[in-house]
């Protein structure tokens, strides 16, 4: 038996112009810039307004007539010449804001060159009497050193490679030899495959006090018991007083667990954050601005206008005159376009950060995390008007300044609970609360999970032993165990 089902389908298709505008919306402050400098290269009917910014050099066409047929001539599409000649040179927007002018220096960051870390470990080969088979296998084996400063890598699998892509055939034996040279080199620790091998490197390399060589044996001798932090088995091992391990655990807890990072010429390079909005309080009330950056001057090229305006004058138009002025039109309509996308990016993230202020209005004149409101997408999302994937990229990637630091803006939003008087909180404020309840803590007596929810519970917070072990996790705090100290 056949059944026949209707079935109707809503299905809504983005324009590559929405898809692009989207996009636009998401890029924070320095991919912004680049994107704009992508498309002055790729469009030359784009052009900034740095060098001139007459804002009328095109009005002498502005009240001319269309006495020119397109169709006569073109048939692909029409073409209003005039609505090019007569568009204004400098958009509408002027793009400029109260903390940016056009005179400022553009102030770049810059980036310190010198030599990569592997290069820097290679160098120091040069100091050691080694035959050519240990030069290589050395050479090696600093090329497999990682950005923490650790070889990940088995023995074994070392060999392996060394065989096949370097033609060097050796024995785990002599990769081990040539690794223990590996390990003087600086910064100490380097090489290391573990980060137990890691901290004796460099307990290793220290005078021989006393506090090191109890250091050096819990390390080499009980590192599991004292990653476990189970001190009371360490005191009975090694015969010990409290204050003798408290020392020991003092020298251990200075060593770098990740020597590849302390070396300045890291290949790791920092990006450093530019803030997308500022906030701040004048005469009690918050005040906010886009950064000047995000707002360009662009205008469409007098040049490219020109061309227009000749084809409009000529009285003979071939075929080639035709094949040109489509593709100044495509030109000219893709630098409007992205005029337009920029004015349209710049007032979303306006009116976007602008909600997120008045929302969380008394934690940006406070600066206390406990001020802060539950807030989730939706609600910016209602309140502007806008769809919630919009508010999503605004938030998800953007900066702002404000008087306490330079801020995530999707830091602002939390879920919400109730509190056991029945008023929403946010979790951020639960968090926050937690965070100080762990800090003030006696850390020789680290309070548990099932501890910590009822101190929560005692302050007005009714929440279950799960949903702490949760927010400890995303505070990145450990486990009572693991916050004990002697």
């Amino acid at each position: 038996m056949l059944k026949q089902y209707l079935q109707f389908k809503l299905s809504q298709k983005l324009s590559p112009q929405q898809i692009q505008l989207m996009k636009l919306i998401q890029l924070p402050t320095q991919a912004f810039e680049q994107r704009i400098k992508q498309e002055l290269e790729e469009n030359p009917a784009l052009d900034t307004g740095k060098e001139e910014k007459a804002e009328d050099q095109f009005d002498e066409f502005d009240n001319s007539e269309d006495d020119y047929n397109d169709n006569e001539e073109i048939n692909t599409e029409d073409i209003n010449i005039d609505e090019y000649l007569s568009d204004d040179d400098v958009p509408d927007y002027r793009t400029q804001v109260s903390n940016y002018s056009s005179d400022d220096e553009e102030k770049v960051m810059p980036y310190a060159a010198g030599t990569s870390f592997t290069q820097h470990l290679r160098n120091q080969l040069n100091t050691f009497r080694l035959s050519e088979e240990e030069r290589e296998i050395a050479e090696f084996l600093v090329g497999s050193v990682d950005e923490s400063g650790y070889i990940r890598r088995s023995l074994s699998d070392i060999m392996d490679d060394l065989a096949f892509t370097q033609n060097v055939f050796t024995t785990e034996d002599k990769i081990e030899k040539v690794l223990h040279k590996v390990h003087q080199l600086d910064p100490a620790g380097v090489g290391a495959r573990s980060l137990q091998e890691c901290l004796s490197i460099q307990l290793h390399r220290k005078e021989k006090y006393p506090d090191v060589e109890l250091a050096c044996d819990i390390i080499d001798k009980a590192f599991d018991q004292f990653t476990k932090k189970h001190y009371k088995k360490l005191l009975q091992k090694f015969d010990i007083t409290e204050d003798q391990l408290k020392d020991a655990i003092e020298e251990i807890e200075r060593l770098n667990p990740k020597p590849g990072g302390s070396y300045a010429g890291n290949n790791k390079r920092v990006e450093h954050v530019v803030p997308d909005f500022a906030i701040k309080i004048v005469d009690g009330e918050l005040e906010l601005t886009l950064n000047g950056r995000n707002a360009p001057e662009l205008h469409v090229s007098r040049e490219y206008s020109n061309m227009m305006k000749g084809y409009k004058e000529a009285k003979d138009k071939s075929k080639s005159q035709k094949d040109a002025v489509m593709f100044i039109k495509q030109k000219l309509d893709a630098a409007k376009w992205f005029i337009e996308a920029i004015r349209q990016r710049q007032q979303t993230l306006f009116v976007t950060m602008s909600a997120i202020m008045h929302y969380q209005k008394e934690y940006f004149l406070t600066g206390d995390e406990r001020n802060l409101k539950p807030m989730i997408l939706k609600d910016i999302a209602d309140e502007i008007e806008m769809d919630v994937s919009t508010v999503s990229r605004v938030a998800n990637s953007k900066y702002v300044d404000t008087p306490y630091g330079t801020k995530l803006i999707k830091e602002f939003f939390s879920e919400s609970m109730t509190n056991d008087q029945g008023e929403e909180v946010s979790t951020r404020e639960i968090k926050k609360i937690l965070e100080t309840v762990i800090e003030e803590e006696d850390k020789k007596k680290p309070l548990t999970d099932e501890k910590l929810a009822k101190i929560l519970k005692e302050k007005g917070y009714p929440i279950a032993r799960r949903t702490v072990a949760k927010y400890r996790e995303q505070l990145d705090i450990s486990v009572a165990r693991l916050r004990k100290k002697i």
